[in-house]
């Protein structure tokens, strides 16, 4: 592939972000008497659909390799999956946004206690500054199912993010996403089944656009990642908050409260301020600089 200038990288992102944000709004849509296994059920469903066509020209006779660590990424984002809809039924958009990009802080200690990556002071810093943050937006009086749930999600990303070292270097990225949905949809089939809910089929749609724009924001980030220098690009990942603050204002009148944009300084300007750090001595790796571009969920 030929390189992307750094602007064009940018704009991937910006792109892909807007796409997220999008899937976010399909959930928030349906609501918290939406049900959940059902519908985590259907977009795994959707995403297969989506995927499948694009799989007929890859090479075939790979599939089996990894599959155990398929298989735990697979469960571990449909946990991530399932935190979500009440994380977005619970909370404004954009203060669920904020704490979903509190992934990359989550990976610091879990890069350093899997994998025994070098941990700066920065890279400390950084980490009990956002947590702070984390703690504004919630609001620890005030901690509720969403923001528990928001959380959730946020670790399942970590976790997932950490996980794609431990998969075959052979398996395209189409392959990941078709077997991480494709080997989740036994438990999550077991689980509705289990709720004993009257199944409902009107959720399909939003099951459907909110897998195909999570798919597009999957494109988009693996295009410009593989295209651009991580460290040129990465602070885009954070137009995400800007896009759901202004969908949260425009769909849903919620306003930008002070806790909000107060955390999500705190959590966003760390990170930034890392990444700056990172470049010349290269302390911190790409995978965590660079959190938020393989999100599953």
């Amino acid at each position: 592939m030929h390189p992307l200038s750094p602007r064009n990288g940018m704009l991937l992102l910006v792109l892909a972000n807007l796409a997220s944000v999008v899937s976010d709004l399909c959930i928030k849509v349906g609501g918290a008497q939406m049900p959940i296994f059902q519908f985590v059920l259907f977009r795994q469903l959707a995403s297969l659909v989506l995927l499948a066509p694009l799989l007929w020209w890859l090479p075939q006779g790979r599939w089996r390799q990894g599959l155990h660590w398929h298989a735990l990424r697979a469960h571990v984002f449909v946990l991530g999956a399932l935190c979500m809809v009440p994380a977005l039924a619970h909370l404004p958009i954009a203060s669920a946004s904020a704490l979903f990009h509190s992934t990359p802080l989550l990976m610091l200690p879990l890069a350093y206690w899997w994998y025994r990556e070098s941990l700066t002071t920065a890279a400390i810093t950084a980490t009990i500054i956002g947590f702070i943050g984390v703690l504004v937006i919630v609001q620890p009086t005030e901690f509720n199912l969403g923001a528990i749930a928001a959380l959730m999600v946020a670790l399942s990303i970590a976790v997932n993010n950490l996980l794609i070292r431990q998969l075959p270097s052979q398996h395209t990225v189409l392959q990941t996403l078709f077997l991480t949905n494709l080997l989740g949809v036994p438990a999550t089939f077991a689980l509705a089944m289990a709720d004993n809910q009257p199944w409902d089929f009107s959720i399909i749609d939003t099951a459907i656009g909110s897998s195909a724009a999570l798919l597009l924001f999957t494109g988009l980030c693996v295009i410009a990642f593989r295209r651009c220098a991580s460290s040129q690009i990465a602070s885009a990942e954070y137009t995400a908050l800007v896009w759901a603050a202004i969908v949260g204002l425009l769909w849903f009148d919620e306003p930008l409260t002070v806790p909000m944009l107060a955390g999500a300084a705190l959590i966003v300007i760390p990170m930034l301020w890392l990444e700056w750090q990172s470049r010349p001595s290269r302390l911190i790796t790409e995978t965590v600089l660079t959190a938020q571009n393989t999100k599953d969920v």
